[in-house]
């Protein structure tokens, strides 16, 4: 008996996921669309939105029933001109796809991450030091995004002049990927500027010998990639290693805050350092959403999504599945994160989550050490994006070990 005979045609909402409440809060509209059905039509922007673990987990990881070179964006590069070059990683399938990810899988690989570890957790234990003396303050600027800034651009081979440029630049990389709204209209006039100089960095001679830039141009020099090609995988890693590893740490530290028994957890083990990274991924889901483009008329339970449509994939909504996860909401250093679709899934996975693990272990390992208690000291403010799961502010105070 086909499937069309257990699903009815898709549910059908008038909800805006772009929404400034939304945004600020989305678990009420995650719950509705997973409850709503397998497929849900999004009327206001003519997408089909998919929330569930396993719809989600599924249509990731078929990247040739679900491309990613059409953009992954509300915006159809199929008929519409994108405001910059595609990403060679993020908006590109086979063939065009392989040769980069290839090259970036290489360079970031265990061979890189052994000889950035020490170096890495000498780095955090010095801010952390000078950061916790103070006993309160801002968990977001002091910590997740200071030392992302720190020490990821250091890697690349980045000068220290001007990298606070990539914090903006990466959030209105991020906002268009929504529709045309405030959040986009806020970051339009700078991005010429912020866009300049992001380029300007991935030149040859900007990138300092030994980082990861360099790396990628050395694969220019021995023809894996083009020396077209060669600026635009570094520009994939400055506009993605950048904001959403901040705003992983970002979860991560929120939730500590806000889990006292989880802390003491940690301090016992700090061997727990990556799964509480990835618990927080699960749990916060610093990354959204992402559309996909359908290659053909593909039917999903008994829903028809017609060759070209725009389907647009809740990772957040997913990561709290009850179908999938026991107790969801609840931030558990015992469970098994693994399965999580907060780095994407299959081909398209996030081929820098390694590098944001070390970041988040390194962290985290220095914080253990001389933080006994963690707690809100203020209410956190969020920052609004279109893709994005932020924190603005997170004042927090601490008591040390």
């Amino acid at each position: 008996m086909p499937e069309t005979e257990f699903f009815p045609a898709a549910a059908s909402l008038d909800a805006d996921p772009f929404a400034p409440e939304v945004l600020e809060n989305p678990l009420p509209l995650q719950a509705l669309l997973r409850d709503a059905g397998p497929v849900v039509r999004l009327e206001r922007y003519g997408v089909h939105a998919l929330a569930r673990h396993e719809h989600v987990h599924a249509a990731l990881a078929d990247w040739q029933t679900f491309q990613s070179a059409a953009g992954v964006g509300l915006a159809n590069f199929r008929n519409e001109e994108p405001w910059r070059p595609p990403s060679l990683l993020l908006e590109a399938d086979p063939p065009l796809h392989d040769a980069p990810r290839a090259v970036l899988t290489r360079i970031l690989g265990p061979v890189a991450l052994r000889r950035l570890r020490e170096a890495w957790a000498e780095d955090a234990r010095e801010l952390v030091d000078r950061v916790v003396r103070r006993t309160e303050f801002d968990a977001v600027a002091d910590l997740a995004q200071a030392f992302p800034l720190r020490v990821f651009p250091d890697a690349v081979g980045l000068g220290k002049e001007g990298r606070h440029r990539l914090l903006p630049y990466g959030d209105h990389a991020f906002n268009a990927f929504g529709p045309p709204n405030a959040l986009v209209d806020k970051g339009a006039p700078r991005i010429a500027e912020l866009s300049a100089w992001v380029d300007g960095q991935c030149a040859r001679e900007r990138l300092a010998p030994g980082g990861f830039g360099a790396a990628v141009w050395a694969a220019a020099d021995r023809g894996d990639i083009t020396g077209e090609q060669a600026p635009l995988v570094v520009r994939s890693l400055l506009t993605a290693g950048v904001d959403t590893t901040v705003h992983a740490l970002g979860a991560v530290l929120h939730a500590f805050a806000t889990h006292p028994g989880q802390w003491r957890r940690l301090r016992e083990d700090p061997r727990l350092a990556r799964t509480a990274f990835d618990e927080a991924v699960r749990w916060e889901s610093p990354v959204q959403t992402f559309f996909r483009t359908a290659t053909r008329d593909v039917e999903i339970a008994g829903t028809t999504v017609p060759d070209g449509g725009k389907v647009l994939l809740f990772l957040g909504a997913a990561n709290r599945d009850p179908r999938r996860w026991h107790e969801p909401d609840a931030f558990d250093l015992s469970r098994d994160p693994s399965a999580h679709v907060g780095f994407g899934m299959g081909l398209h996975q996030c081929v820098g989550q390694h590098v944001a693990r070390l970041e988040a272990e390194s962290l985290l390992t220095a914080l253990a050490e001389r933080v006994e208690h963690i707690e809100p000291a203020a209410a956190p403010r969020r920052h609004l994006n279109n893709t994005l799961r932020a924190w603005d502010s997170m004042p927090v105070r601490v008591r040390l070990a």
